[in-house]
This record gives structure tokens, C-alpha cells and sequence, in this order.
């Protein structure tokens, strides 16, 4: 796998074990581990939080992905928030990850009129949510699930000759979904220009896992 291969870090802070103080707390050094250690984007996933608690830990994270860019101008994870561009917005995040049925690309820039371009990704279960994605000048698609993942019923993968096509798309295309260390490499092969996931990265040193998936 080649340096050139892009990581995207979903966040779930529900999967560390505590109180809430305890998983927060598990969450932002996580967040910090990642920015360091030259992952290139972080979604900050928190689903069951209200706008405020959201905007809340949003702002947290947004500090910390500041602090190690401005000590090292070389390391430039950008923070996106998902599905709230308001949320995004107000806290100054790089962007907005999208789901499928959330507004256009498009209508999610309209936000940042007052400031430059922001990324914007967009959750693809499908070649014409790619495609979608594409003609609404998305930064780039997130396809998934490309394999089974555990603790997951009723989902069907999609597999790597759908994910071969998905990636002709003239936007990149991110591979998400049971992606593991081991099957990371023949996503790259079907032309994928990252993996993305939750359990890869919360479950596994950031360092090493990025010195094994780039070496």
C-alpha cells in the first residue's frame, strides 16, 4: 500500500467503556492520537448527542486538530461533522460528511459563504449515490460496506467489483465497511483512494497502524 493511500477516522465514543466523562475523555485522545499520527481526515460521528452537547464536543476536537496543526504545519487532519454543516459551521470544522438522504453538496457550501470552499463527503451505498455525489461536486464518496462486518445483520456487502466501479467516478471514492488491516490493500488494488472505518482505528495503535497500512 502506498503513502499516497488517504485514512478517515469515524468517530463512536460509545464503543469505549465508562461513564460518559470516561468516553468523552477516551474519544478526544483518540482524536488527538489520530491528528498526530497524520490521518487525514476525522468524522466526528456522535449521533445520539443533542446540537449542543454536539457543538459542544465538536468545538473540543476542532482545538485539538488546531494545537497539533499549528506545532507541526506538516500534519493536516481535517475535522469534519456529521450530517449538522450548522454544527460545522459554528465551530469552524473543515466540513461536513453527509448521509445520502441529508442536502446536496451544494446546498451544504451555501453554509460557508463567508469562508473558502469546505469539504464535503458524502455516505455512497450505491452507484448512483456515487454518481449523485459526483454530479453535486461532493469532495468525495464514502462507499459502504464493501464487506461484512461483524455485529451486523441484514446489511449486504457490496464487495470489491462494485467498489471497482463506484471508483471510476472522477471524485474520490473512500472504502468503508469491515475493512481491516489484512483486506486494506485490495481495496487500494479495486482503486479506491482510502480506506475509512471506526473499529480500525479505535481498536488499534494509530501509529503502527498507519506505519503498516503506508510501508
Amino acid at each position: 500500500m502506498a503513502e499516497g493511500c488517504l485514512l478517515y477516522y469515524i468517530t463512536d465514543r460509545t464503543s469505549f467503556s465508562g461513564e460518559e466523562h470516561t468516553r468523552r475523555r477516551c474519544l478526544l485522545d483518540k482524536i488527538t492520537e489520530a491528528a498526530t499520527y497524520g490521518i487525514d481526515y476525522i468524522q466526528l460521528r456522535e449521533k445520539d448527542l443533542s446540537a449542543r452537547e454536539l457543538e459542544e464536543l465538536a468545538r473540543e476536537a476542532m482545538n485539538i486538530v488546531l494545537q497539533i496543526r499549528m506545532k507541526n504545519q506538516s500534519l493536516r487532519t481535517a475535522l469534519l461533522i456529521n450530517s449538522r454543516a450548522d454544527v460545522a459551521f459554528a465551530v469552524g470544522a473543515d466540513g461536513v460528511h453527509l448521509r445520502a438522504s441529508d442536502l446536496s453538496p451544494e446546498e451544504a457550501r451555501r453554509a460557508w459563504s463567508s469562508r473558502e470552499d469546505p469539504l464535503v463527503a458524502v455516505s455512497c451505498h450505491t452507484l448512483q449515490d456515487v454518481a449523485r455525489a459526483e454530479a453535486t461536486h461532493a469532495s468525495f464518496a464514502v462507499f459502504a460496506p464493501v464487506f461484512e462486518k461483524r455485529d451486523t445483520h441484514g446489511i449486504t456487502a457490496v464487495g470489491l467489483k462494485v467498489l471497482r466501479e463506484a471508483c471510476q467516478a472522477e471524485i474520490p471514492v473512500f472504502a468503508l465497511g469491515g475493512v481491516m488491516l489484512e483486506n486494506a490493500k485490495s481495496c487500494l488494488e479495486a482503486g479506491a483512494a482510502g480506506i475509512a472505518g471506526i473499529r480500525i482505528f479505535q481498536e488499534n495503535n494509530i501509529s503502527s497502524l498507519v506505519r503498516g497500512i503506508r510501508s
